[in-house]
């Protein structure tokens, strides 16, 4: 039903999740980040609030797994819930419950982790870090989004057709770098997701000075804007 992979990039710190699901709006309820501590996906029978209690709890001191140990402890069907995540330092911790749906992996990798349920290949997680892991000089979000298109058009996807997909990514700031969502398309969300990074990546750091420094900011471009 998902597949997703959580990563950090060793060079600038940022944190982030690319996801995608046969149901709507993933990106609504399932990746979360936050500058500076982590990154996690909630998934299988989604229970969004784990996100952020796990990044609540590492921002208090603790590791990802330490973090995910205490937060899947609690009263929350955990039989039910998928959850992968990664923390500041690169460390990573997942949790599949004995409930999650039909084929399913997690596989930890070099500042990132991926994992999916009802998949057509157990292959699929490993592939999508493999991915991740071959070009660390990339930006942390063309490394994520690829990934995700190696685990649909490489590794096979999910048993269903996917319908939704997300690119979540988290740089300096309390607001995501990154916030791309396909919340629905009949055909290939992924691809659309694709489309819509390719877009949004040269405009990227306008949107950061517009927000830091309005004075400097380029202009928009638009009918009306000098």
């Amino acid at each position: 039903m998902t597949f997703s992979i959580a990563g950090r990039c060793a060079q600038t710190g940022m944190l982030g999740v690319a996801i995608t699901t046969s149901s709507i709006c993933v990106g609504a309820r399932c990746p979360w980040v936050r500058a500076g501590v982590g990154a996690v996906a909630t998934q299988n029978i989604t229970l969004p609030s784990i996100g952020p209690d796990v990044l609540d709890t590492i921002a208090d001191g603790k590791t990802a797994q330490e973090a995910l140990d205490i937060v899947m402890a609690r009263p929350l069907y955990a039989d039910y819930r998928q959850v992968t995540v990664i923390d500041n330092k690169g460390r990573t911790a997942h949790f599949s419950g004995d409930k999650t749906l039909g084929t399913h992996r997690a596989v930890p990798g070099e500042n990132c982790i991926a994992a999916g349920n009802l998949l057509k290949s157990e292959d699929l997680p490993a592939t999508m870090v493999a991915s991740f892991e071959a070009e660390p000089e990339r930006h942390i979000a063309e490394r994520l989004l690829k990934a995700l298109e190696e685990g649909l058009y490489t590794a096979g996807g999910e048993q269903g057709p996917v319908h939704s997909a997300s690119l979540l990514v988290a740089d300096r700031y309390n607001w995501p770098l990154v916030d791309l969502r396909v919340d629905w398309n009949e055909e290939d969300p992924i691809a659309e997701l694709r489309k819509l990074w390719d877009s949004y990546k040269p405009e990227m750091a306008d949107y950061i000075t517009r927000a830091i420094d309005p004075a400097s900011a380029p202009a928009y471009g638009v009918p009306g804007d000098p």
